[in-house]
């Protein structure tokens, strides 16, 4: 290998490991900005530190889950990996809206996350959702309990 193959290669090294370092630093600063450790527990009110989420906070305030769910009992998956998985996932495409300013003035949910959240409602509520699932034999959509309790975990 030649000396100015040699220098190129440590340039490309140095270059590389300062983009890294750049963007590394970039994202911890954010994360430290945003309050994203909070982001990692169950209080609700880290939902809060994003101002369009108020009105679903004082919903479930007071709402009939608050004495019995806190925000990801619904809205994140039961088991280890999959929870944390959804809310790395949910916290960059919240982080991205949030620093972009391209979200709605009315929050919406994502199919994905619609689906995490009625396999919630059955995980919980499991005896009273395999009988009704029993009264509709044949039936091959599972039943969308968010259609007729819109309300139940947070007001609207």
């Amino acid at each position: 290998m030649t000396r100015k193959t040699q220098s190129q290669g440590v340039i490309t090294v140095v270059l590389l490991g300062s983009l890294l370092g750049l963007c590394a630093g970039t994202g911890l600063f954010t994360f430290g900005y945003a309050q994203g450790a909070a982001y990692l527990t169950n209080d609700p009110a880290a939902c809060v530190n994003c101002h369009v989420m108020r009105e679903q906070y004082d919903g479930w305030i007071k709402g009939s889950h608050r004495k019995a769910a806190v925000c990801n009992d619904c809205h994140a998956p039961h088991s280890f990996v999959p929870k944390y998985y959804t809310k790395a996932l949910n916290g960059f495409f919240h982080s991205l809206a949030f620093t972009t300013q391209q979200f709605p003035d009315h929050i919406q949910i994502t199919e994905r996350n619609a689906r995490i959240t009625r396999e919630s409602c059955r995980h919980c509520h499991s005896e009273i959702v395999s009988g009704i699932d029993a009264a509709h034999p044949g039936q091959t959509a599972k039943t969308d309990c968010v259609r007729c309790h819109r309300d139940v975990g947070h007001l609207h």
